[in-house]
């Protein structure tokens, strides 16, 4: 083999090893030099390079014997905010799951979009590297997390900043949407409920996801246990428009059976 085919495999393992450490951060949010040397079959002195070859491109952060996903510095500002912290705190494991569960339900080559909040945050976190998506979002911490994404195309929709969740809304961000055919779209809510369908505190956010809501094929509602039976007074879409909600474990039998009724399919992570 010729020194370059030898330097081109080399760099293209190195490559997949990243990416399969990127995964594996995804899942878990930490991982460790020994538990990927076994896994990826490679020594502890490649991993720890190629953990440091992450870190000084800004995707992830070394700790002692591994590494751990990294929080944008974009929110520190925020690290004293009660009211955000409190946001971001609030049944943070469970979003987290569910915002893998709904990132590994993406297709090669999708569209997808996301209205504001911390559940749907946790969804671009999961998204699969180098498949070709494109992400079309209205808030502006999305934008900035997956700045760094190289392998994705990201479509800001401009608007007016609300500054509660980052989010754009108004006129030009609903005009952005007019020409997009959106593959699937992943709601986030303030409220679910059978029958008065899903709902949010913001009556800008509530017309600009409807907005998404009609622009999208598949729609897939990303709510922990906490937002069912709630009412958050403007309605985004009734519970007939969703494809699938995802949720958490800690749904009630009794919560749940009125969507079943309803023929929408129900993922638990």
């Amino acid at each position: 083999m010729s020194g370059s085919n030898a330097t081109t495999e080399n760099l293209d393992k190195q490559q997949a090893r990243l990416a399969a450490i990127l995964s594996a951060l995804q899942q878990s949010g930490s991982v460790s030099v020994e538990g990927l040397s076994k896994a990826l079959a490679v020594s502890l002195v490649t991993i720890r390079r190629d953990l440091d070859a992450l870190e000084r491109r800004g995707m992830l952060r070394r700790t002692h014997g591994g590494a751990v996903s990294i929080e944008p510095l974009f929110y520190e500002p925020f690290r004293n905010d009660r009211s955000f912290q409190a946001q971001v705190e609030r049944f943070a494991e469970e979003k987290r799951r569910i915002g893998r569960a709904a990132a590994a339900l993406i297709k090669d080559g999708e569209m997808i979009a996301l209205t504001p909040g911390t559940t749907t945050t946790e969804v671009i976190r999961g998204i699969p590297f180098n498949r070709k998506i494109t992400v079309v979002t209205s808030t502006v911490n999305v934008a900035m997390e997956l700045s760094k994404r190289k392998d994705l195309e990201v479509f800001v929709t401009g608007g007016h900043l609300r500054g509660e969740w980052f989010s754009l809304v108004g006129p030009t961000a609903a005009q952005c949407l007019s020409h997009l055919l959106i593959h699937t779209l992943f709601i986030g809510a303030d409220g679910i409920d059978a029958k008065r369908g899903v709902t949010c505190y913001s009556p800008d956010e509530a017309q600009l996801n409807s907005t998404m809501v009609k622009r999208a094929q598949r729609k897939i509602a990303v709510v922990d246990h906490s937002k069912f039976g709630v009412l958050a007074g403007w309605c985004i879409c009734p519970t007939s428009e969703l494809d699938a909600i995802i949720t958490d474990t800690g749904i009630t039998e009794e919560l749940l059976a009125p969507f079943e009724q309803a023929q929408v399919r129900v993922i638990r992570v």
